[in-house]
Protein backbone atom coordinates (compact mmCIF):
# COMPACT_ATOMS: atom_id res chain seq x y z
CA UNK A 1 0.00 0.00 0.00
CA UNK A 2 1.46 3.83 -0.72
CA UNK A 3 1.09 5.69 2.14
CA UNK A 4 -0.08 9.38 2.62
CA UNK A 5 2.71 11.45 3.37
CA UNK A 6 0.51 14.78 4.05
CA UNK A 7 -2.75 16.05 2.95
CA UNK A 8 -2.65 19.46 2.27
CA UNK A 9 -5.28 22.42 1.78
CA UNK A 10 -4.38 25.46 4.15
CA UNK A 11 -3.24 28.07 1.22
CA UNK A 12 -5.78 30.84 0.85
CA UNK A 13 -7.45 31.28 -2.57
CA UNK A 14 -6.82 33.96 -5.16
CA UNK A 15 -8.03 35.28 -8.40
CA UNK A 16 -6.44 34.55 -12.04
CA UNK A 17 -7.59 37.37 -13.89
CA UNK A 18 -11.29 37.93 -13.34
CA UNK A 19 -12.59 34.63 -13.83
CA UNK A 20 -10.68 31.89 -12.05
CA UNK A 21 -10.48 32.17 -8.08
CA UNK A 22 -8.11 29.82 -7.20
CA UNK A 23 -6.57 27.47 -4.32
CA UNK A 24 -3.29 26.40 -5.37
CA UNK A 25 -1.83 23.11 -4.43
CA UNK A 26 1.22 22.85 -6.16
CA UNK A 27 4.02 25.10 -7.07
CA UNK A 28 7.23 23.98 -8.27
CA UNK A 29 8.96 27.04 -7.19
CA UNK A 30 8.42 26.79 -3.83
CA UNK A 31 10.99 25.04 -2.09
CA UNK A 32 9.49 23.34 1.47
CA UNK A 33 11.62 20.25 2.61
CA UNK A 34 8.45 18.14 2.85
CA UNK A 35 6.38 18.99 -0.38
CA UNK A 36 8.85 20.75 -3.68
CA UNK A 37 8.96 19.89 -7.02
CA UNK A 38 10.81 16.36 -6.16
CA UNK A 39 7.29 15.15 -4.54
CA UNK A 40 5.15 16.19 -7.41
CA UNK A 41 7.86 15.78 -10.69
CA UNK A 42 6.61 15.92 -13.48
CA UNK A 43 3.70 18.07 -12.21
CA UNK A 44 4.56 21.50 -12.01
CA UNK A 45 1.45 23.48 -10.62
CA UNK A 46 -1.87 22.68 -9.60
CA UNK A 47 -4.64 25.51 -8.96
CA UNK A 48 -8.22 24.19 -8.30
CA UNK A 49 -11.12 26.69 -8.85
CA UNK A 50 -13.37 25.31 -5.96
CA UNK A 51 -17.31 25.50 -7.48
CA UNK A 52 -18.27 29.58 -7.49
CA UNK A 53 -21.70 31.14 -8.75
CA UNK A 54 -21.09 33.57 -11.22
CA UNK A 55 -23.58 36.09 -11.84
CA UNK A 56 -24.28 36.67 -16.10
CA UNK A 57 -21.99 39.02 -17.67
CA UNK A 58 -23.67 41.95 -19.53
CA UNK A 59 -20.48 42.86 -20.90
CA UNK A 60 -19.87 39.09 -21.78
CA UNK A 61 -19.35 39.64 -25.42
CA UNK A 62 -16.82 42.82 -24.86
CA UNK A 63 -15.56 42.06 -21.42
CA UNK A 64 -15.33 38.47 -20.60
CA UNK A 65 -14.05 37.11 -17.66
CA UNK A 66 -11.20 35.39 -17.82
CA UNK A 67 -7.15 35.64 -18.95
CA UNK A 68 -6.02 37.45 -21.86
CA UNK A 69 -3.49 36.56 -23.89
CA UNK A 70 -0.12 35.38 -22.20
CA UNK A 71 2.78 33.56 -22.73
CA UNK A 72 3.55 29.58 -21.87
CA UNK A 73 6.78 27.94 -23.05
CA UNK A 74 9.06 24.61 -21.58
CA UNK A 75 5.89 22.73 -20.17
CA UNK A 76 1.95 21.69 -21.04
CA UNK A 77 -0.93 23.73 -19.42
CA UNK A 78 -4.24 20.75 -18.66
CA UNK A 79 -7.38 22.23 -17.89
CA UNK A 80 -10.47 20.12 -16.52
CA UNK A 81 -13.99 22.21 -16.74
CA UNK A 82 -16.20 20.58 -13.90
CA UNK A 83 -18.55 23.20 -13.71
CA UNK A 84 -19.00 26.18 -16.32
CA UNK A 85 -17.42 26.58 -19.53
CA UNK A 86 -13.85 28.11 -21.09
CA UNK A 87 -12.98 29.32 -24.17
CA UNK A 88 -9.52 28.93 -25.45
CA UNK A 89 -7.82 30.45 -28.30
CA UNK A 90 -3.81 30.82 -29.06
CA UNK A 91 -1.45 31.46 -31.82
CA UNK A 92 -1.23 28.00 -33.36
CA UNK A 93 -4.50 28.55 -34.36
CA UNK A 94 -6.24 26.28 -31.65
CA UNK A 95 -9.58 27.42 -30.37
CA UNK A 96 -12.21 26.23 -29.19
CA UNK A 97 -14.64 25.79 -25.89
CA UNK A 98 -14.50 23.17 -23.55
CA UNK A 99 -17.72 21.88 -21.83
CA UNK A 100 -18.54 19.95 -18.38
CA UNK A 101 -16.11 17.27 -18.39
CA UNK A 102 -14.28 18.03 -21.55
CA UNK A 103 -10.15 18.70 -21.07
CA UNK A 104 -8.09 21.06 -22.93
CA UNK A 105 -4.50 19.74 -23.04
CA UNK A 106 -1.94 22.61 -24.74
CA UNK A 107 1.56 21.78 -25.37
CA UNK A 108 3.39 24.93 -24.98
CA UNK A 109 6.41 23.58 -25.83
CA UNK A 110 9.06 25.96 -27.55
CA UNK A 111 6.35 28.81 -27.09
CA UNK A 112 2.88 29.97 -27.69
CA UNK A 113 0.25 32.76 -26.63
CA UNK A 114 -3.12 31.85 -25.32
CA UNK A 115 -6.21 33.11 -23.73
CA UNK A 116 -8.68 32.06 -21.62
CA UNK A 117 -11.84 33.03 -20.63
CA UNK A 118 -15.39 31.74 -19.92
CA UNK A 119 -17.19 31.37 -22.82
CA UNK A 120 -19.50 33.28 -24.70
CA UNK A 121 -22.89 31.17 -23.41
CA UNK A 122 -21.39 30.87 -19.65
CA UNK A 123 -20.65 34.36 -19.42
CA UNK A 124 -24.21 35.45 -21.09
CA UNK A 125 -25.90 32.67 -18.55
CA UNK A 126 -24.19 32.46 -15.86
CA UNK A 127 -24.18 29.86 -13.30
CA UNK A 128 -21.73 27.50 -10.87
CA UNK A 129 -17.88 27.51 -12.54
CA UNK A 130 -15.44 25.14 -10.98
CA UNK A 131 -12.63 23.68 -12.50
CA UNK A 132 -8.58 22.25 -12.29
CA UNK A 133 -5.50 23.91 -14.29
CA UNK A 134 -2.06 20.97 -14.00
CA UNK A 135 1.05 22.18 -15.23
CA UNK A 136 2.97 18.95 -16.64
CA UNK A 137 6.89 19.59 -16.99
CA UNK A 138 8.54 18.27 -20.37
CA UNK A 139 11.40 16.45 -20.49
CA UNK A 140 14.98 18.24 -21.96
CA UNK A 141 14.75 16.73 -24.95
CA UNK A 142 11.06 17.56 -25.53
CA UNK A 143 11.13 21.38 -24.34
CA UNK A 144 11.43 22.70 -27.88
CA UNK A 145 8.79 20.70 -29.81
CA UNK A 146 6.22 22.24 -31.44
CA UNK A 147 3.37 23.74 -29.83
CA UNK A 148 0.29 21.85 -30.35
CA UNK A 149 -3.38 21.85 -28.95
CA UNK A 150 -5.84 18.76 -27.87
CA UNK A 151 -9.85 18.83 -27.15
CA UNK A 152 -10.13 15.93 -24.91
CA UNK A 153 -14.16 15.76 -24.62
CA UNK A 154 -15.80 13.78 -21.55
CA UNK A 155 -17.99 11.57 -24.49
CA UNK A 156 -14.90 10.10 -26.07
CA UNK A 157 -13.20 9.07 -22.80
CA UNK A 158 -12.52 6.00 -21.57
CA UNK A 159 -14.80 5.35 -18.28
CA UNK A 160 -14.28 2.35 -16.04
CA UNK A 161 -16.40 0.94 -13.21
CA UNK A 162 -14.66 0.77 -9.95
CA UNK A 163 -15.96 -2.06 -7.91
CA UNK A 164 -15.54 -3.89 -4.08
CA UNK A 165 -14.61 -7.03 -3.19
CA UNK A 166 -17.72 -8.33 -4.04
CA UNK A 167 -17.71 -7.07 -7.97
CA UNK A 168 -20.37 -4.62 -7.14
CA UNK A 169 -19.99 -1.05 -8.87
CA UNK A 170 -19.38 1.67 -6.19
CA UNK A 171 -18.15 4.04 -8.84
CA UNK A 172 -16.62 4.92 -12.29
CA UNK A 173 -13.54 6.39 -13.36
CA UNK A 174 -13.15 8.89 -16.12
CA UNK A 175 -9.24 7.91 -17.97
CA UNK A 176 -7.92 11.33 -19.07
CA UNK A 177 -4.18 10.14 -19.32
CA UNK A 178 -3.03 6.77 -18.94
CA UNK A 179 -4.14 3.41 -18.03
CA UNK A 180 -6.59 1.86 -15.62
CA UNK A 181 -7.94 -1.44 -15.66
CA UNK A 182 -6.24 -2.16 -19.60
CA UNK A 183 -8.23 0.70 -20.57
CA UNK A 184 -6.16 3.76 -22.06
CA UNK A 185 -6.84 7.71 -21.78
CA UNK A 186 -7.38 9.44 -24.85
CA UNK A 187 -4.30 12.31 -23.98
CA UNK A 188 -1.27 11.90 -25.98
CA UNK A 189 1.38 12.77 -23.53
CA UNK A 190 5.30 12.67 -23.69
CA UNK A 191 6.32 10.97 -19.99
CA UNK A 192 4.45 8.14 -18.25
CA UNK A 193 1.17 9.68 -16.82
CA UNK A 194 -2.04 9.07 -15.39
CA UNK A 195 -5.22 11.16 -14.71
CA UNK A 196 -8.34 9.56 -13.56
CA UNK A 197 -11.35 11.62 -12.46
CA UNK A 198 -13.34 9.15 -10.19
CA UNK A 199 -16.77 9.18 -8.49
CA UNK A 200 -17.72 7.36 -5.71
CA UNK A 201 -21.98 7.48 -4.97
CA UNK A 202 -22.47 3.74 -3.51
CA UNK A 203 -20.73 2.46 -0.44
CA UNK A 204 -18.07 0.36 -0.07
CA UNK A 205 -14.41 -0.17 -0.81
CA UNK A 206 -12.73 -0.18 -3.67
CA UNK A 207 -8.52 -0.43 -4.53
CA UNK A 208 -6.23 1.21 -7.39
CA UNK A 209 -3.27 0.08 -8.86
CA UNK A 210 -1.08 2.90 -9.62
CA UNK A 211 2.52 2.59 -10.72
CA UNK A 212 5.48 2.06 -7.60
CA UNK A 213 7.48 4.14 -10.16
CA UNK A 214 5.19 7.51 -9.96
CA UNK A 215 4.97 10.17 -7.63
CA UNK A 216 0.97 9.74 -6.85
CA UNK A 217 -1.37 12.53 -5.61
CA UNK A 218 -5.24 12.74 -5.25
CA UNK A 219 -7.10 16.13 -4.81
CA UNK A 220 -10.41 15.48 -3.29
CA UNK A 221 -13.21 18.06 -4.89
CA UNK A 222 -16.72 16.67 -3.48
CA UNK A 223 -17.74 14.92 -0.23
CA UNK A 224 -15.68 12.81 1.87
CA UNK A 225 -14.00 9.40 1.69
CA UNK A 226 -11.17 7.67 3.73
CA UNK A 227 -8.38 6.95 1.59
CA UNK A 228 -6.23 4.05 3.29
CA UNK A 229 -8.30 4.46 5.97
CA UNK A 230 -7.59 8.32 6.71
CA UNK A 231 -10.67 10.45 6.40
CA UNK A 232 -10.11 13.04 3.45
CA UNK A 233 -13.06 15.82 2.79
CA UNK A 234 -13.36 18.37 0.32
CA UNK A 235 -10.82 20.69 -0.82
CA UNK A 236 -7.87 18.75 0.09
CA UNK A 237 -4.92 17.39 -1.94
CA UNK A 238 -2.99 14.02 -0.35
CA UNK A 239 0.50 13.49 -1.55
CA UNK A 240 1.26 10.16 -1.49
CA UNK A 241 4.80 8.69 0.06
CA UNK A 242 7.49 8.51 -2.92
CA UNK A 243 7.83 5.86 -5.53
CA UNK A 244 9.13 2.73 -4.09
CA UNK A 245 9.96 0.80 -7.21
CA UNK A 246 13.19 -0.23 -8.92
CA UNK A 247 13.71 2.75 -10.94
CA UNK A 248 13.48 4.92 -6.95
CA UNK A 249 17.33 6.80 -6.77
CA UNK A 250 18.78 8.11 -4.02
CA UNK A 251 21.03 11.03 -3.49
CA UNK A 252 23.73 10.28 -5.27
CA UNK A 253 21.23 9.23 -8.39
CA UNK A 254 22.40 5.00 -7.64
CA UNK A 255 20.31 2.37 -7.00
CA UNK A 256 18.49 2.69 -3.46
CA UNK A 257 18.50 -0.84 -2.84
CA UNK A 258 16.51 -0.45 0.64
CA UNK A 259 13.90 1.21 -1.01
CA UNK A 260 12.82 -1.50 -4.06
CA UNK A 261 9.49 -2.68 -4.37
CA UNK A 262 9.78 -6.12 -6.77
CA UNK A 263 6.19 -5.66 -8.08
CA UNK A 264 5.08 -3.22 -10.51
CA UNK A 265 2.42 -1.50 -8.37
CA UNK A 266 1.30 -0.03 -5.33
CA UNK A 267 -2.15 -0.07 -4.01
CA UNK A 268 -4.57 2.88 -2.69
CA UNK A 269 -7.60 1.83 -0.71
CA UNK A 270 -10.50 4.51 -1.20
CA UNK A 271 -13.75 3.57 1.22
CA UNK A 272 -17.09 5.75 0.55
CA UNK A 273 -19.49 5.99 3.39
CA UNK A 274 -22.84 6.81 3.01
CA UNK A 275 -23.50 9.94 5.59
CA UNK A 276 -27.18 10.11 6.26
CA UNK A 277 -29.63 11.91 3.83
CA UNK A 278 -26.94 14.52 2.86
CA UNK A 279 -23.95 12.05 1.34
CA UNK A 280 -23.10 14.01 -1.76
CA UNK A 281 -20.99 11.32 -3.91
CA UNK A 282 -17.29 11.83 -3.62
CA UNK A 283 -15.33 13.02 -6.58
CA UNK A 284 -11.53 13.21 -6.69
CA UNK A 285 -8.50 13.38 -9.55
CA UNK A 286 -6.09 10.79 -9.14
CA UNK A 287 -2.82 12.55 -10.69
CA UNK A 288 0.38 10.29 -10.81
CA UNK A 289 3.47 10.99 -13.10
CA UNK A 290 7.38 9.00 -13.16
CA UNK A 291 9.21 11.45 -12.55
CA UNK A 292 11.72 12.93 -15.28
CA UNK A 293 14.41 13.98 -12.54
CA UNK A 294 15.95 16.92 -14.15
CA UNK A 295 16.55 20.12 -13.00
CA UNK A 296 13.74 22.88 -13.44
CA UNK A 297 14.67 26.36 -14.39
CA UNK A 298 11.27 29.21 -14.06
CA UNK A 299 10.15 32.13 -14.31
CA UNK A 300 6.40 32.96 -14.49
CA UNK A 301 5.21 31.58 -17.46
CA UNK A 302 8.44 30.06 -18.69
CA UNK A 303 9.68 26.75 -17.55
CA UNK A 304 12.66 25.12 -18.40
CA UNK A 305 16.31 23.53 -17.35
CA UNK A 306 18.75 26.22 -16.88
CA UNK A 307 18.59 30.27 -16.03
CA UNK A 308 20.55 30.68 -19.29
CA UNK A 309 17.34 29.31 -21.35
CA UNK A 310 15.49 31.02 -19.04
CA UNK A 311 17.21 34.31 -19.90
CA UNK A 312 16.99 33.82 -23.74
CA UNK A 313 13.72 32.85 -23.97
CA UNK A 314 13.23 36.44 -22.66
CA UNK A 315 15.17 38.20 -25.12
CA UNK A 316 13.29 35.95 -27.79
CA UNK A 317 9.79 37.27 -26.51
CA UNK A 318 11.03 40.38 -26.47
CA UNK A 319 12.53 40.76 -29.75
CA UNK A 320 9.81 38.34 -31.73
CA UNK A 321 11.49 35.51 -31.90
CA UNK A 322 9.66 33.33 -29.49
CA UNK A 323 7.58 30.36 -30.52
Amino acid sequence: MRQIKHIHGDKPSHWVGDGFYVKPFINYSNSTPDFNYAHSDPFLMLDYSEPMNFAPNPNYETQPHGVGQHPHKGFETVTIAYEGEISHADSTGGRGDILKGDVQWMTAGRGIIHEEFHSPNFGQHGGVFSMVQLWVNLPKKDKLTDAKYQTLKRDEMAVVQLTDSNDNAIGKAAIIAGELQGEAGIASTFTPINLWDIELDSEGSTTLQVPNTHNVMILVQQGKLLINDTLVDAGKLVQFAEPTGIDAKDEQNTINTSSINTSTTDTITLTYQVDGNDSVPAKLLLMSGEPIGEPVAGYGPFVMNTQDEIQQTFRDYQTGNFG
